[in-house]
């Protein structure tokens, strides 16, 4: 039977028996049936700690007869990190960099008031944090109008990426994308916030809607992968 050029590409079928980790100089590899995994760039399946190539490997043993990629986050960071090219690292670092100039936690609703005293009792302790922890000073607008954040903070969050390594770096681009927060990215990554508490905060305006007009199937549904995606950079942050 002819496909249908719009039919969507099957999932590939499950091709190994078992998956397991092997140490390769200093570092873990995730082998399926003995064999090191590659990556779609052709990379070999390494990462730097046991707990990653643990908890990757075992969203691979987790696959049925076909392979889900899509149920597979920490898989697909470790793909992502592993394939970075020359000059990806700088790219990921501005990723950082890009949502420090609008971060989600900078912006106070104008109205109603209930709202901004919410925004105010939950994301100002994490300005602080940002202060007090990272030297990260953000400015913090009222409503939607930009508001230019110091230049001095953001070469501090291009400096902080630009030290970290590869696979802490293709998290902390992740998080701040998922989030729209350098801030909940670096809180994060700093083990002082779960994932889905990040991502709670990230979407106060989000909440407070939904509690006053509801929600529909589609919003729930976004919700639910967002929230699968916060707890998978976590546990991320966590294995490395």
């Amino acid at each position: 039977m002819a496909v249908r050029p719009d039919t969507p590409n099957p999932k590939p079928r499950r091709f190994y028996t078992s998956a397991a980790i092997a140490e390769r100089d200093g570092a873990f590899a995730v082998t399926l049936d003995g064999r090191i995994a590659k990556s779609p760039a052709g990379a070999r399946l390494i990462v730097p700690t046991r707990a990653l190539a643990t908890a990757v490997a075992a969203e691979w043993a987790a696959q049925a007869d076909a392979i889900d990629v899509a149920a597979m986050p920490l898989t697909r960071l470790a793909f992502t990190a592993l394939d970075r090219v020359p000059g990806a690292d700088e790219a990921l670092a501005q990723t950082l960099v890009h949502f420090a100039q609008a971060d989600v936690l900078c912006y106070f609703a104008e109205t109603p008031q209930d709202l901004l005293a919410r925004q105010s009792e939950l994301w100002t302790p994490w300005l602080d944090w940002a202060a007090e922890a990272l030297g990260l000073y953000f400015v913090r607008a009222v409503g939607i109008v930009h508001a230019p954040q110091p230049p001095d903070t953001l070469s501090r969050v291009a400096s902080w990426a630009r030290g970290k390594d590869g696979f802490n770096l293709t998290g902390l681009a992740f998080a701040a994308g998922l989030f729209h927060s350098a801030i909940l990215a670096l809180a994060v990554q700093h083990k002082k916030l779960s994932g889905s508490r990040a991502l709670d905060l990230s979407r106060l305006d989000q909440a407070y809607q939904e509690d006053r007009w509801g929600v529909d199937a589609e919003s729930a549904a976004r919700t639910e992968a967002q929230r699968r995606d916060a707890q998978a950079v976590q546990a991320w942050f966590e294995a490395l």
